[in-house]
């Protein structure tokens, strides 16, 4: 393994501020830490040079630590990441409107991922007469949030000290609000570098607090209920939900005291262990042919903020309609609107709870503990195949599949705990479970591409010092588009381990020119044209290793690549961001290629 050179000090103390005067981003800067924000990441900029200023030099060696990207959009994904990891909020700061231009990628999968991030930005100055000739212009909106408005939850644009306090207290509890998003808060330059003559008092936040997550009204409780006491054959559907181990627990108690099968999928965190009984199939991105027996066989689904309700009922049920009874629990609808189709189809509801998902599980265990109410009788489901496949032989071939890294990285988790971050998108369910809510954190919300290496980072951010080794296996254009997001996790000296599932090319995009080719009775040896990532093949360890990384591979024997994997498991334990670049054969998830398969054509 090549190790890189020893790591130098991360910055040198700080120079003691000796002046007693005061500014407006001194006043901002003294909010966002009563806010007890851990970390504010940023690439530095001009529009917020005060704030830069105030966070430095006013706030000195307290909270919260200033983390240097170098992109926007990895700012974002860094604090996606870190919520994902940790269930807190961090702030970000991006440079005027081109800044937030970069950085739009991101805050559209915080969006649809539902994850709060604290977002400032500024513009300016507003008063034209104070612009410097040229930049000043170009680095002025006077809108600025339009570009992002329709996916995230609330902007404000303040030019007075009050008004940026005000604004960033209601940016800071909207966003932590459920369902959460990210919020925008816009800051007039000269508002920044004005000189205060008053002391400006800081408010006092714990008057400002986030309401507490919406309980289930006792009405539609007891219809909730009525229907799943009545259902035969019941089936949770487990989606956005949360991380806790109480609340884990909570579903798993309800699952078995109603008898019910459990579906879980890749686009969210893992809310239920999927090697139970009861979850007899496969998670993925769409929805396998198990899983859509499954449903089909169940006369009432109960939906705990199932990402895309309504196109799971249709690849299950295709042009016939929905015979189960539907039960959804989600406050998402709150947050729907007409630019933004995230929220995805609206699927047919007979019970519709506007509340918090795991707070209605834990109140159905309490009314069926107490023995108000008793499951009547079940009919037998249809016999399962169940998740469980056989582990992976060697590839005959001497050729690396994702199956066999897979195998290899579970075998390493039996002794060490780890938190996958991501998986790729051809992961396969059946290649490795998870038993606890941290196992897997899921995906990014919005399906782009380079948001991987940043949310890795994130994650590996909030976890320092945890037992678990957040682990990351990427794809290679993944990787590539978010490369320099990397290079924070090696100036922050934070282990982690990022294992690139390289196949030398857009991969997914392969199979969509395939098809077409197909339907038009095309060549479909040309699928590959101007989709593979190589002639040359970027050296994914050497650009690594040249921003301060461990750098291993290219990988391509198989029988080497167990011990490789621990050595890099071990490297990352000792404090190492490692990244492996393990060269795979180009191959997908069958249950992927069936759902977009049936999609497309419904």
């Amino acid at each position: 393994m090549s190790v890189k050179p020893p790591a130098q000090p991360r910055v040198n103390a700080l120079v003691p501020n000796e002046s007693n005067e005061r500014w407006g981003s001194d006043a901002i800067a003294d909010l966002i830490r009563e806010l007890d924000i851990p970390y504010i990441v940023l690439n530095p900029g001009s529009s917020f040079r005060g704030l830069h200023d105030s966070l430095v030099n006013h706030l000195g060696n307290t909270r919260p630590e200033m983390i240097t990207v170098l992109h926007e959009e990895h700012s974002v994904a860094i604090a996606h990441g870190y919520f994902k990891a940790s269930g807190r909020m961090l702030a970000v700061v991006m440079h005027s409107n081109v800044g937030l231009m970069h950085g739009a990628m991101a805050v559209y999968n915080a969006w649809c991922d539902r994850v709060p991030v604290l977002m400032l930005g500024a513009t300016g100055p507003i008063d034209a007469a104070r612009r410097r000739p040229w930049i000043d212009w170009l680095h002025t909106s006077l809108d600025q949030a339009a570009m992002i408005r329709p996916y995230i939850k609330w902007d404000g644009q303040a030019v007075s000290v009050a008004g940026a306090q005000e604004a960033l207290l209601r940016a800071h509890q909207i966003a932590l609000t459920q369902p959460m998003g990210p919020t925008y808060v816009c800051l007039d330059v000269p508002m920044q570098e004005e000189r205060l003559a008053d002391t400006v008092t800081t408010p006092d936040v714990s008057r400002y607090p986030v309401p507490a997550p919406g309980a289930p009204d006792p009405a539609s409780l007891q219809r909730l209920q009525h229907c799943l006491m009545g259902a035969e054959r019941p089936l949770l559907l487990v989606g956005r939900v949360g991380g806790s181990e109480a609340a884990w627990h909570d579903r798993i108690a309800l699952a078995e005291r109603l008898g019910a099968r459990v579906l879980t999928d890749l686009k969210t965190g893992v809310g239920f262990p999927t090697d139970h009984p009861q979850h007899p199939a496969p998670a993925g991105i769409f929805l396998g042919q198990e899983a859509a027996e499954q449903l089909r066989n169940a006369d009432v689904i109960l939906s705990l903020d199932w990402v895309d309700l309504a196109g799971t009922l249709k690849q299950a049920y295709g042009h016939e309609p929905v015979r189960a009874r539907i039960l959804q629990v989600s406050p998402d609808q709150v947050l729907h609107n007409g630019w933004s189709l995230d929220h995805q189809g609206l699927p047919p509801t007979d019970v519709y709870l506007m509340a918090d998902p795991d707070r209605t599980v834990a109140a159905l265990n309490r009314e069926l503990a107490d023995g108000s109410g008793t499951a009547g009788p079940r009919v037998a489901w249809p016999a399962a195949t169940g998740p469980a496949q056989p582990p992976p032989e060697r590839p005959d071939d001497g050729v690396i599949t994702l199956a066999w890294l897979a195998r290899c990285l579970d075998e390493l988790r039996q002794t060490q705990p780890m938190t996958l971050v991501r998986v790729p998108l051809g992961w396969s369910a059946d290649m490795m479970h998870f038993r606890h809510p941290r196992d897997y954190l899921g995906y990014d919300g919005g399906a782009g591409i380079g948001s991987g290496p940043g949310m890795l980072v994130g994650a590996a951010l909030a976890m320092q010092g945890d037992e678990r080794l957040p682990v990351a296996l990427l794809g290679d254009g993944d990787c590539l588009m978010g490369l320099t997001a990397l290079w924070t996790a090696a100036n922050l000296r934070l282990p982690m381990l990022a294992i690139i599932c390289n196949n030398r090319s857009f991969f997914n995009d392969e199979l969509h020119q395939e098809r077409v080719a197909l339907q038009r009775g095309r060549p479909v040896e040309n699928r590959w044209v101007g989709q593979r990532i190589g002639d040359p093949d970027p050296d994914l360890a050497m650009l690594a290793r040249g921003q301060g990384l461990t750098g291993v591979g290219p990988v391509s024997d198989v029988d080497a690549l167990p011990a490789i994997l621990a050595e890099a498991v071990t490297a990352a334990k000792a404090g190492e961001a490692v990244v492996v670049d393990v060269r795979i054969a180009s191959g997908y998830n069958p249950a992927m290629s069936s759902g977009m398969t049936r999609t497309y054509d419904d």
